[in-house]
Parts: structure tokens; C-alpha cells; sequence
């Protein structure tokens, strides 16, 4: 019998039909990725359970196994050796730490002003989201954790840079680019229509805009009031956002065409790739990355 630690779970139905969900289990000594079979919504552990298989089969680096050959157990708290393997959002200092010291690197004002509001806005509803359903940061908080850990990037990368960039584009469009996936997810992983009629690139870029216009307005609800240099700054920070997935192939509707969107597309693919193979097991198939991990 093997014993693990359930850490997210997303639930599915076959072509046939029949329901299924795909765990991420971990253990003092690795970490696996199960489908499991005939296995309902609710049935089985959620995200924070121990959970036990009797059998698991491997075929090419894809684990599978029957809901009848898996049992749940209780589910771990503060003491137990599998909880320090439970993924939990940053805290609140961390993420206000890299929001401050981003902004001495800012200059714009208003542009400042609104990171601070939405610095302190966005750390509630981001931790309590995850920032996909499967593909990385797939827990509560994943959200939370997958944007820190771009702004704590941006935060090293700025002062090494041999040229000049605008902050403010960079912090701005990585702390609004998954916004929409609060729209798109619900908390434990399922989908909402709004990802099918919407989806998050189109919602955080809107979003963003909306928050931007509302600020550089010269009369208030009158977007054509806002000067035409305030207006340019608003159309390359969401350039920023529109692009970030890097490719039309992979949802952004443009490219990255400025440094700030191409440093936003590569920090946020950096943190995604480096976090799958984070949730990947050894010799694993990773659909991400188009490969097996090896650890």
C-alpha cells in the first residue's frame, strides 16, 4: 500500500462519460500525479487528506488507478509529517515586502498609487484561488503564490538590467495578468462559464484598463478626457497583459512587441514551467514541458 498526501485535485469525465479527477500526491519521498477512474466529485480525498492506493499503474510515465483500489484517510493538521508538504499562499508581509520595494523603483505617481491600492486589494482574493486547474499552482493560493513569485523576481531582474525599463508596466501588468482567473476558476479548481465566454487574458486586460482609465480621466466617467499621453502609457501597460502567454498559439492575441511585455511573458513562464515540474514526479510526463521530468 502506498500512502500520500493529497495536495490538489481536479475533477473530470471521460469521452465516455464516466467521472474521474487527477490528484497530486506527495510523500516524505516523492511526489506523483494519479488519474483516478470511475472516481465522482465527491468521492475520494480533497486537497489537505491522506489518501491511500493499494495499486497504481504506470504506462509511460502516466499513473493511473481505480477508485476502488484508493481509500481516504483523515485529513492532516499542524504536527502530522505530511503537512509542511501542503502548498499554502505566501504571507501577507512577503507579498507586501516585494510590493514596496518594487515601488522604489517606480516613479509615476498615479501609477503608484494604484499599486498600493491594489497591493493591499489583491492579496485576499488571490490566496484564496488557484492559478489553474492542473498545469501549475493548481491549490488555493496558487494564485497568490504563482504572482508573488513573478513581482519577487521582477524585483532582482530590474537592478541588473543594462537598460532602462518602466517599472510601473511590469508591476502593474503582472499583478492584473491572471486577475481574470478569478472569474474563470472556482476554489477548488472547477471551471466557471466565464472561461469558455471570456477567459482570463480578455477579463484581467479589461479589469486593468477599467482601474486605469478611471484614474488618468480629467472628468470623471469621460474616458475621451483622458490626456493623450496618459492614454498611450494605458495601451502599453495592457499590451503588457494582452501579451503575456507569449504567443498567439497560446491564447495571448498579440505578441510581446515592448522589453516590459517580453520581461512579464518570460517571468510568468518561468514561474508556470519551473512549478510543474515542482509538482511533477520522477519520470513523470509533463504536458507542459513536452517531456518526462527527471529528478
Amino acid at each position: 500500500m502506498l500512502e500520500y498526501l493529497c495536495t490538489s485535485r481536479a475533477n473530470g469525465v471521460t469521452k465516455n462519460g464516466s467521472p474521474y479527477c487527477n490528484l497530486k500526491c506527495a510523500n516524505l519521498d516523492e511526489v506523483v500525479n494519479v488519474a483516478v477512474w470511475d472516481c465522482a466529485p465527491d468521492t475520494g480525498p480533497v486537497p489537505g487528506q491522506v489518501v491511500r492506493f493499494h495499486a497504481i499503474q504506470d504506462r509511460d510515465g502516466k499513473k493511473s488507478a481505480n477508485v476502488r483500489d484508493m481509500t481516504t484517510g483523515p485529513e492532516v493538521t499542524e504536527g502530522h509529517p505530511y503537512y509542511r508538504l501542503m502548498p499554502h499562499p505566501i504571507k501577507r508581509e512577503d507579498w507586501n515586502a516585494s510590493i514596496r520595494q518594487l515601488i522604489t523603483f517606480c516613479t509615476n505617481p498615479r501609477l503608484i498609487k494604484i499599486i498600493e491600492e491594489f497591493g493591499s486589494k489583491l492579496y485576499d482574493p488571490y490566496s484564496k484561488y488557484p492559478a489553474a486547474s492542473g498545469m501549475h499552482h493548481a491549490f488555493q493560493g496558487g494564485l497568490l503564490n504563482h504572482t508573488y513569485q513573478m513581482l519577487h523576481m521582477l524585483e532582482g531582474l530590474i537592478p541588473v538590467l543594462p537598460y532602462p525599463i518602466k517599472a510601473e508596466r511590469c508591476v502593474l501588468a503582472i499583478m492584473f495578468h491572471d486577475y481574470g482567473k478569478l472569474k474563470e476558476y472556482n476554489r477548488d479548481g472547477s471551471t466557471q462559464e466565464d472561461m469558455y465566454l471570456l477567459g482570463h487574458i480578455y477579463i484581467s486586460a479589461h479589469t486593468l484598463q477599467n482601474v486605469l482609465e478611471k484614474e488618468f480621466e480629467e472628468v470623471p466617467g469621460d474616458a475621451k478626457s483622458i490626456k493623450p499621453e496618459n492614454a498611450e502609457e494605458i495601451k502599453r501597460i495592457i499590451h503588457c497583459v494582452l501579451a503575456h502567454h507569449g504567443e498567439r498559439e497560446y491564447g495571448s492575441p498579440v505578441v510581446p512587441c515592448m522589453q516590459e511585455a517580453v520581461i512579464v511573458t518570460y517571468l510568468d513562464n518561468l514561474s508556470a514551467k519551473a512549478e510543474n515540474i515542482n509538482e511533477t514526479g520522477n519520470m513523470e510526463q509533463s504536458y507542459c514541458l513536452g517531456t518526462h521530468i527527471v529528478k
